[in-house]
Order: C-alpha cells, then sequence, then structure tokens
C-alpha cells in the first residue's frame, strides 16, 4: 500500500519538479550557469554581522544534502533504476537547481527573526505569510516534522548502522547508544552549534572523498568512455519501456531530489538563517550547492559502484551503503573499507544535526515565542528517532520518506509558482545592484 502511493505521489511530484524546473530555467535566463556569480557570491565577503554567515549556511545546507543520499541513495538508484538513472540525475541537477535559486530567495524574504541575530524561514513561512496559505503553512511544517524527525534521521542512524556493520560485527544498540550521546552533545546547543559543526565537518570530508575518488576513477580512466556510453543507452533504453527508460527516469528524478533536495524547500530553512539581507545572493551560492552534491559526490560514487565488480543478485534489504562499501574495498582493500566508514559516519552524522534543525524550525513555526520545554521534547523525541533506525529494517524507512519527500514537494512548488514574481523581482534588484557598482 505505501508502495502504491509512493507511485502515485511521485508521479505527481515528477510533473511539478520538471515542468517548475524548466519555467524557472526560461524565466530567470538559465541562472544555473551563470557559475561567474557563483563563485563571487560565495567568495565575496560583505562587513561581518553577528549571526550565522554565508560560508555556515552553505556548509548546513550540504550537510543535509550530503551523505546518505549522494552515497548510499546513489547506490540505491543504481540498484534500483539501472544505471541509467544516474543519467536523469545529471539532467534534473542542471534543471532543478534553479529551484534551489528560487526557494532561497524567498525563505529570506520571509524570515523571521528568531533571537539575537539569528534567523528562522523556509516554505511554511512563505506559504503563509507570502500566498495567505495559513493551512498549507501549517501542512507543511507538520510533514518536515514528520519526514526529517520521523524518518530521514532514522535513515541516517541506520546507514551509520549498517556501514559499521560491514567492518565489524558490533551490537545495533550499542552503535545506537554512541549515535545517541554524541548527537545529543551538540543539539543541545542549538542552531549556532550546529552551524560551527556542520562547517568543520562537510568541507574536510566533501575534499576527502573528492580525491579518494579521483585516485580510483583515475586508476581505471580506461573504463570512463565505455561507462558514459552505458550511462546514456540505458537512460533511453525504449525497447522495454516501463522497465527500462519510465524507471531510470522516474528513480534518476526521485533519487536525484532525495540526494539534493531541490524542490523540497528545506534548503531554504537553512538559507533563511543567514545574516544577509540579499536573497539572490544566497540563493547563487545555493545552486553551487546542488552542483556541489549531484554533480560531483553523486556522479563520483555512481562511477566507482560502476568501475567494481557490482552484482545486484548479490544483495536484498538494500540500503545502499553497503553497495558502496563493497565498491570502496574493491578498489582499495581494507583502506576503503575503512575510509567509506568514516566518510557515511561524518556525512550522516551532520545530515542529522542539519535534520533535527529543520524539525526545530518546523516547530518554532506554530509559535512565536516557543517554550524551551517543548524544544527538550523535541530533542529528546529526535534521540529517540536516531536511536531506533539503527534497528528498523532498511526498507520500511525508504518506503516511508520517500512517500513524505514527494509530499514536500509538491507543497513547496506549489509554492513556488505562486510567488514566482517575488523571485523574479529578487534577480531584478540584484542586477540593478550590481550594475551601480560598475
Amino acid at each position: 500500500m505505501i508502495d502504491f502511493g509512493s507511485k502515485i505521489l511521485w508521479a505527481i511530484a515528477t510533473v511539478f519538479i520538471v515542468v517548475s524546473s524548466v519555467y524557472f530555467s526560461f524565466k530567470l535566463r538559465f541562472i544555473q550557469f551563470h557559475f561567474k556569480e557563483m563563485f563571487y557570491n560565495l567568495c565575496h565577503k560583505p562587513k561581518e554581522k553577528k549571526g550565522i554567515g554565508s560560508f555556515q549556511v552553505l556548509m548546513m545546507t550540504l550537510a543535509g544534502r550530503l551523505g546518505v543520499g549522494s552515497i548510499a541513495g546513489i547506490a540505491l538508484s543504481i540498484y534500483l533504476g539501472g544505471v541509467g538513472s544516474i543519467f536523469w540525475l545529471w539532467i534534473m541537477a542542471i534543471f532543478s537547481s534553479v529551484l534551489a535559486y528560487a526557494e532561497t530567495v524567498l525563505g529570506i524574504i520571509y524570515k523571521r527573526p528568531d533571537g539575537t541575530n539569528v534567523y528562522k524561514g523556509g516554505p511554511a513561512y512563505y506559504l503563509r505569510d507570502g500566498l495567505g496559505k495559513k493551512s498549507l503553512g501549517f501542512i507543511y511544517a507538520i510533514l518536515i516534522l514528520i519526514c526529517y524527525i520521523g524518518g530521514f534521521l532514522g535513515i541516517q542512524s541506520n546507514t551509520i548502522t549498517k556501514s559499521i556493520q560491514e567492518i565489524r560485527s558490533v551490537n545495533s544498540y550499542i552503535i545506537g547508544l554512541c549515535i545517541v550521546v554524541v548527537t545529543s552533545l551538540i543539539i543541545f546547543g542549538g542552531v549556532k552549534k550546529i552551524a560551527a559543526a556542520t562547517g568543520k565537518i562537510v568541507p574536510v570530508m566533501t575534499v576527502a572523498y573528492l580525491v579518494f575518488a579521483i585516485y580510483i576513477m583515475g586508476s581505471n580512466y580506461q573504463l570512463l568512455p565505455s561507462i558514459f556510453n552505458q550511462i546514456v543507452s540505458e537512460a533511453f533504453h525504449f525497447k522495454s519501456f516501463i522497465s527500462g527508460f519510465f524507471t531510470s527516469f522516474i528513480v534518476g528524478i526521485q533519487r536525484g531530489i532525495f540526494s539534493n533536495e531541490a524542490g523540497l524547500g528545506t534548503g531554504s530553512i537553512a538559507a533563511s538563517t543567514t545574516n544577509s539581507d540579499n536573497p539572490s545572493e544566497q540563493g547563487y551560492i545555493q545552486i553551487l550547492g546542488i552542483y556541489i552534491t549531484s554533480l560531483l559526490i553523486c556522479s563520483a560514487t555512481a562511477f566507482i559502484i560502476m568501475m567494481s565488480d557490482y552484482n545486484p543478485s548479490l544483495y536484498h534489504d538494500v540500503n545502499g551503503i553497503e553497495i558502496t562499501q563493497m565498491a570502496f574495498q574493491y578498489h582499495l582493500g581494507s583502506v576503503g573499507n575503512t575510509f567509506i566508514f568514516l566518510s557515511i559516519l561524518l556525512f550522516a552524522f551532520s545530515t542529522i544535526l542539519t535534520g533535527y534543525y529543520y524539525g526545530e524550525s518546523a516547530l518554532k513555526y506554530f509559535t512565536e515565542k516557543i517554550k524551551p520545554v517543548y524544544l527538550v521534547i523535541l530533542k529528546i523525541i529526535t534521540l529517540m528517532v536516531v536511536f531506533l533506525g539503527c534497528i528498523l529494517s532498511s526498507t520500511i524507512l525508504w518506503q516511508i520518506v520517500d512517500v513524505l519527500v514527494a509530499l514536500l514537494a509538491i507543497f513547496n512548488i506549489y509554492a513556488l509558482i505562486g510567488l514566482r514574481e517575488d523571485v523574479v523581482r529578487e534577480l531584478e534588484i540584484y542586477k540593478m545592484r550590481k550594475n551601480n557598482k560598475k
């Protein structure tokens, strides 16, 4: 029943994502190719304000995007949809990155103060304050709480557990307790501590992961032409439309959105914490975040798996991490096994931190001044979910999250289309500012 509902919702979400991505690409004149603006805004440092800066915000959103989606999720994409799904993941990364721009712009326009020099925002706020759809904002906030606190965080801890158990036989309960202890030390410190932690973890692990990936691909460079050919040919495998093209297309979009979160609106929740008053500047930076996730980390993972002796018939109750772990071990032996374990441990852990903040932001939506006791209860529930994720089935967790992610995409893109003029206007203001500085 869950699987059938997921397919229906993803059919609707896919139409929403594809149509809105194409629409905003033309409407904003393909800003996803304005690479100079992306790097300029990332490197340009205006007068520092107290609070959370642009780089920390990027690291925070990357923490939510990298990890299970880009390492385990890509392996799952190949397992479910074949290697052709990687082609559609690339296409959607390019087109849907403009959605990350749009939702970031709206998140900053409609952000609210959340204490001293800290802000809160996201789709629930621009659904309510921008579109005037209070009920839709309420539903979106509930979905975030259920999806991230109730399911997404469980997948992270589940992946960490499977990764550890691929190396050594350790009781799931012990692993769960360790993750809970470390997580509690940070989330009880507030959003600034979360941003500081992800700001340290994400850059180091991203560079390390790419270095290992480049080494493996360089050592097997002769396989690259045939791999590219296989990806493209299987993406257009029309002979068996349903099991070939259609499956690769849907799975590619589904896993692509799950890995980079463009179109879900979650990136705008983190982006809204920034002290910047320039929405377009932050929007450009978030496009870069999509490319780092999908075109670098996800692609590197796919190539490493395809360069190994991967055999889908050897796996059951697939999380995805076991496939990636096998590939790294194939190429690098025990070193690869240890490295991918450390990668998934730190990436998934940083995702847990960002995912918790998404849940906290959703809870704060319901009241201007939340009682501290409610945040404590949310933190306790988060720790319980993280623990349960270590012992539950991967298949059940993925099915639940897939349904919720599709719903988030539908609600968010409805808001993006409804507030499209705000997005276009902010881009025009940004261009005027740039021209006046010349």
